[in-house]
């Protein structure tokens, strides 16, 4: 079994376009969607959910009012200015001190500090995960709740369930649509990976990020090759990518033409390679052959 994970250096290089049509090339495949902090890739494939399980990315902090003696320990040990007395009656007093969920990171200080067990630490569900059915095959993808942390955890759990169903299922790769930057969400994405395809564009912004996000994988050694979408656009540019690509042992694989087509097919919830064979087709067709002999 393979696992094959396209990332980006920066968001809006088309990753996401590129892995509908790998999805739609691919003959026996298990798809990952592991940007959960802006996943959009169901967007293209309409996934028919099988089932869905809560995620609980940490711990929040909540006031039992009944042991609370108003204190104000908890109030003094907070960084985050999470803890108020504002809370209702309780039997010590007129008040009692509250948190807010929006404010409290979790840390569990105020927990450790109070000397009367008037603090609750319980799992706070941060987001979801799905087991799904595409057209090109099954898909793990999860979603975070606003303003929620934790997102490399949930990568984790996505790419352990897709692991689990190509063993199941006895599949033969992992396509896995990961997340853009160099953060820990990309460093959950592409640990332990067969190979990582980057997918950068010809702008000043892209060919620096492409640079860093390449750093990365040179510091997990994973095997890494790049892909220049929309290369038309500053032809220049590009050479100077492929050289800096080459110089760093992340070669250029594949170049994709800038193709109104691609945002027409996105219109219609289609992957480029199902809307057209016109020339921004075969640009992905010809990176895909080079990938899956990239994977050997």
């Amino acid at each position: 079994m393979k696992e094959l994970v396209v990332i980006s250096g920066k968001g809006g290089t088309g990753k996401t376009s590129i892995v509908a049509s790998f999805a739609a090339l691919s003959k026996n495949t298990v798809l990952a969607d592991c940007d959960v902090d802006a996943a959009d890739l169901h967007l293209i494939l309409e996934p028919s959910e099988t089932g869905k399980r809560p995620f609980a990315g940490g711990k929040r902090a909540s006031v039992i009012p009944d042991n609370c003696t108003a204190c104000g320990r908890c109030e003094e040990v907070c960084r985050f200015g999470a803890v108020h007395l504002n809370g209702s009656d309780n039997t010590y007093g007129d008040r009692t001190y509250t948190i807010d969920p929006y404010s409290c990171e979790g840390c569990g200080i105020c927990k450790f500090v109070c000397p009367s067990a008037a603090i609750d630490f319980d799992e706070n569900q941060s987001g979801e995960w799905f087991v799904s059915k595409t057209r090109f095959g099954p898909m793990v993808h999860a979603r975070l709740f606003p303003g929620e942390e934790n997102s490399g955890k949930l990568v984790t759990l996505v790419r352990n369930q897709a692991r689990l169903i190509a063993e199941r299922d006895e599949i033969d790769m992992i396509l896995v649509d990961g997340s853009p930057g160099i953060g820990c969400p990309v460093i959950a994405s592409i640990t332990g990976a067969d190979l990582v395809l980057v997918i950068t564009e010809p702008t000043l912004s892209g060919k620096h990020d492409l640079e860093r996000v390449c750093e990365l994988t040179r510091h997990f050694n994973i095997a890494t090759v790049v892909c220049i979408n929309k290369h038309d656009i500053n032809e220049a540019l590009t050479e100077k990518i492929a050289e800096d690509a080459s110089r760093v042992g992340s070669k250029v694989i594949g170049k994709v033409r800038y193709d109104p087509a691609v945002t027409k097919a996105q219109l219609m919830k289609s992957s480029v390679v199902e809307y057209t064979g016109g020339s921004v087709g075969q640009d992905i067709r010809r990176l895909w052959d080079r990938v899956s002999y990239e994977l050997g």
